[in-house]
Formats: C-alpha cells, structure tokens, sequence
C-alpha cells in the first residue's frame, strides 16, 4: 500500500492511497461470494448464483461498492497508524477508481486534531476568592439534623400558621372555566416550603378547617403551560386537617438516633468537621477552576467549523433531552429565548468545550500524565461508594455501554490536569466580594 498526505487548511489531510491490483481482486470476488447468498435469483439457489449472472443482475458497480465498503475500515485505519495521524472524526472517501486487474487509487480526507500553543500554565500565581461558611451555618446544620427528627401533631384548636402542614382540597378556575388537572382532594402541602405558584400557599395561612372559602391568585408570565400565563385563576380550598412540627430536644438520645455518636458533643464536632470539608472542596473547586480558565484563555487553538458544528449538534441533542426530561420541549426553549440567542449559547458552549477538552489533552500530553489500571480501579470504588452501587452493577453497565469507559477515563484525566496544575501553580485567596 502506498499513502501520500497532503495537509491542507483547517487541519484536514488528504490521503491518496494505492493498494496493488490483486487486493481489489480479492475484495470484489468476496463480494461476490457474500452477495450471492443474499440475491435471489430465479433459477438459482443461493450461494450458486454464476458471477456473470449476478454481475448482470445487480451490476458490477454494486458489487465494487460491497467490496469497497467490507475492505476501507482497515485500509484507513491502517493508513493511519502506520502515519501516527491524530484524527478526530471518520475519515471521509472523496473518491475513487476501482478497475479489475489495476491497482486500486483512493483519495480520502481526514480532519487532525488541531495544534494547542500554550502559554506558560506552571509557576503562575491566581487570585481566588476564598469560600467561606455564613456565620450561622453550624446553628443551621445542628438544626436540619433536629428537623429530620421531629414529628407532627394535629392541630385543632386554631386557624392555620405559615409553618403548618395542611391536608387540603383545592379546584382551580379560568375565566369560570376548569383548569385541566387544577384539581386535588387531600392534597398535602408544607406551607413553608410550598412549589406552587406565587401567592397560593400565602393565602391558605390563618384559615380554619373545615370551611369553603376561595383565593385568587395570577399565573406567572413564564408559566409552563402558555394557556396559563399572565392568566387570573380563582381556587376554591377547603382545609380537612392542620399538622403542625414538634422539634426533639437536643440530648444524647437524639445524637445516636442521627448516627454513630454516643452524646450531643459527638454530633456537633461531626457536623464542624463536615463543615471545615464543605470549605475545604469548595475553594480546591475555585482554585483548579480559577487556574484552568486561565491557561485555557492563554492558550492557542485554531477550531474547525466541522469541529464546532458536530459539538453543537452534540450539545443540541443533550439539550433536548434535559429539556424533554423536564416536561419541556425545544419549541418552548425557542419561544422563551429565541432561535438567534439559543443558537449564540449553543455555538459558543460548544467551542468552549472543544478548547477545554483540547486544552486537557494537551497538558497532560506535555506533561506525561497517562491512566493506570489504578486509577481506573479507584474511580470505580469511589463511584460504588458515592452512589451506593455494588461492582456487579458497574460491571454490568461498562459492558453494556462502552462509552461510559471513555467518559470515566475522561473524568480521570481531567483530575489529574487539574490536580498538576494545583500542585505546580500558586493559589492566594483573597477576601470574597460581597
């Protein structure tokens, strides 16, 4: 096999092969042989079907085209390999002549990673804003830890207060006519923590049981459902129950209910430590985020617009289905930001990946860092003990989804870019604005 390459603008190299005439020989009589037991051909059984018979039946450009489609993979793969070619995308066949008895010439294009200058990325010093607790953010753990453990209890001796749990009917009305499923019978609702729209749960507040009454309320402009918005709606309530928190005391017997802890002291220097990690991974997140945008702006990467148009389209689909997850869909992303914006974020998302995807590969490439069986071992436990999976189920899913092994090794590598970049630049953090 003979390859010339010819690199051409916007990191593309164009490959013209030649493979000796014996090779197209034995790859369109393989067709032959392959399509004559799929062709039916009256008189004939399959597999018997004489080559001039199935040449006039189908035509020797079909039987090329087989031939060509069975043999090209490893002939392009081979190409590059045996040229160290950094490719990103398929190579593409732009054309060719394939003539029985004659060496057989390709002319095919392949889109190269492209190159990465950077800037200096060690030795660099960052400011960081320093991530710091509010001052009452023990008081409010210790007292989420005193929330799990409380109960409730039925109220009936007075209205409703804005703390309360209300067990509760409620049917919706627009302009007199029923809102599609804006109806529920013993609906239970925290009235402090309510998802409903603005000034629903507001209005179920000093109401007692037992009784009609109506509230008014108006749908926000942003509303999901477009017949909804802007729209005034009138709910008829009727309260069946009041249940109102009774907080534990905070004792002993409520720290070794919360966990491994023998008294109250035990728990709270549990819930400090915890809180001393949170700041701890909070500013290693700035700090790593503060360095890598900032070798990432130094550095120099010429983008192709087929890169970007296939991220883009990548991104698009993601989109979608986060949307379709959610209940929504592209329509409505459309009408609420406009096509021209929505395609602006997209565009500028996907070149932004593509650089700190590029950017990656090019530290840890300058730098020798690689993935190890270690590594890959330790990402697995870590992923077993964060959500709780054992390892047959991991196993499993690596089996059945061999992009997820390319995106755990993509996660590895990202860590340890960003771990070198840590260890070898230097981080001040200087006092948060407010």
């Amino acid at each position: 096999m003979n390859i010339e390459i010819e690199k051409k603008e916007g990191n593309v190299a164009e490959l013209k092969i030649q493979l000796p005439a014996q090779d197209g020989v034995n790859a369109y009589n393989t067709a032959v042989m392959r399509l004559g037991m799929e062709v039916n051909v009256p008189g004939f059984r399959k597999g018997k079907v004489p080559r001039n018979i199935l040449e006039q039946r189908i035509g020797k450009e079909r039987i090329k085209i087989e031939a060509l489609e069975r043999m090209l993979p490893s002939v392009l793969s081979k190409a590059v390999s045996e040229n160290k070619l950094d490719v990103i995308a398929q190579p593409q066949i732009k054309s060719y002549k394939f003539e029985i008895g004659q060496d057989l010439e390709l002319l095919a294009s392949v889109e190269l990673r492209p190159e990465v200058t950077m800037g200096d990325y060690k030795g660099q010093t960052v400011e960081v804003e320093k991530y710091e607790l509010p001052k009452d953010a023990f008081d409010r753990a210790l007292d989420n830890v005193i929330q799990q453990y409380s109960t409730l209890e039925q109220v009936v001796d007075r209205n409703t207060k804005s703390d309360d749990i209300i067990v509760f009917d409620f049917d919706g009305y627009v302009d007199g006519e029923k809102i599609p499923h804006g109806d529920a019978k013993n609906y239970t609702m925290d009235l402090a923590n309510s998802s409903f729209i603005p000034g629903f749960a507001e209005q179920l507040v000093d109401r007692p049981v037992d009784t009609d009454f109506d509230i008014n309320v108006t749908f926000p402009e942003e509303y999901h459902e477009e017949s909804l918005r802007g729209k005034e709606a009138v709910f008829k309530c009727k309260i069946h129950e009041i249940k109102t928190r009774v907080l534990p005391e905070l004792n002993d017997e409520l720290a070794q209910k919360a966990g491994p802890f023998k008294t109250v002291e035990e728990l709270k220097t549990n819930i400090q430590e915890y809180l001393d990690k949170q700041v701890e991974n909070e500013n290693r997140k700035r700090s790593e985020k503060a360095l890598f945008e900032l070798f990432v702006e130094k550095a120099q990467v010429d983008l192709s617009d087929s890169m970007i148009l296939r991220e883009k389209n990548s991104l698009l689909s993601e989109y979608k289905h986060k949307l379709a997850e959610q209940g929504f869909s592209w329509e409505n992303a459309v009408e609420a930001q406009g096509i021209e914006e929505l395609n602006k974020n997209v565009e500028d998302d996907a070149k932004s990946r593509i650089k700190n995807s590029l950017v990656i590969g090019k530290i840890a490439e300058l730098e020798d860092l690689k993935i190890s069986q270690e590594d890959f071992t330790k990402k697995i436990e870590m992923m077993q003990h964060l959500y709780n999976l054992d390892s047959k189920a991991i196993l499993s899913n690596l089996q059945s989804n061999p992009g997820f092994i390319s995106e755990l090794n993509q996660q590895i590598l990202n860590e340890k870019v960003l771990n070198f970049l840590v260890e070898n630049n230097t981080v001040k953090f200087v006092k948060a604005k407010k």
